[in-house]
């Protein structure tokens, strides 16, 4: 039975003009979540990354320190909603400069569930069933590569992840809004395929962001 680890990226810079890049925090909570793939000794035959610099920076980090030979290939279905397409078009514009970060998510918990109440009828340039299809279809084709046995790796987001969880739980809105609001930088959520199919075996976990590494632990 192989398995499929998702590595939601390190954190953000958030609030900054260039939000998409990852924060020096971001870099260790990486180097941590590198250390603790390296301890379970898990072997990757094929490694997925969004097109994100969060996500491709995070990948590098995460590789280099555990040596692998694996690469993360290229693959942007990996990457995350357009936060700031929704909340321009369903939250009434408000960006990260406008409030804190906890103001900010609730705002954004707002446009997200007016945007997957819009569905296809949504002004933004990506509806919530298209966002649904593009993860699934970018999901099903990684496990369809795998052998017998074989591992995958893959560096995304926190919306991706819940949705994916969610959708493997029979309630993708619920992952979506649930789910993602609670996943931390560098989580590891782990789904194993098998003959029946692939089936959510671990959801968010972050244990190696105990103790001494506590301080790493950050949702936004």
């Amino acid at each position: 039975m192989g398995a499929i680890y998702l590595i939601r990226h390190g954190q953000a810079a958030y609030g900054e003009a260039d939000y998409d890049r990852l924060s020096g925090v971001g870099l260790e909570q990486g180097a941590v979540v590198g250390a603790e793939l390296l301890r379970r000794q898990v072997r990757f035959t094929e490694g997925r990354t969004g097109s994100l610099t969060r996500q491709r920076r995070t990948a590098e980090t995460v590789l280099d320190r555990i040596g692998s030979s694996t690469t993360a290939k290229e693959d942007p279905r990996w990457n995350e909603y357009d936060h700031v397409d929704i909340v321009s078009h369903h939250g009434d514009g408000i960006s990260q400069s406008d409030v804190d970060s906890r103001g900010y998510q609730g705002v954004l918990d707002g446009a997200l569930a007016e945007w997957i109440g819009a569905g296809e009828d949504s002004p933004c340039a990506e509806s919530w069933p298209a966002f649904l299809a593009r993860v699934r279809g970018a999901l099903d084709d990684l496990v369809a590569v795998l052998g017998k046995g074989e591992n995958a790796v893959v560096f995304t987001s926190g919306g991706v992840i819940g949705a994916l969880a969610g959708v493997l739980l029979g309630d993708p809105v619920m992952g979506l809004l649930k789910m993602n609001r609670v996943a931390v930088n560098c989580g590891i959520t782990k789904l194993v395929s098998g003959r029946s199919g692939v089936t959510l075996l671990s959801f968010n976990e972050h244990s190696h962001f105990d103790g001494r590494a506590a301080q790493l632990l950050t949702y936004r």
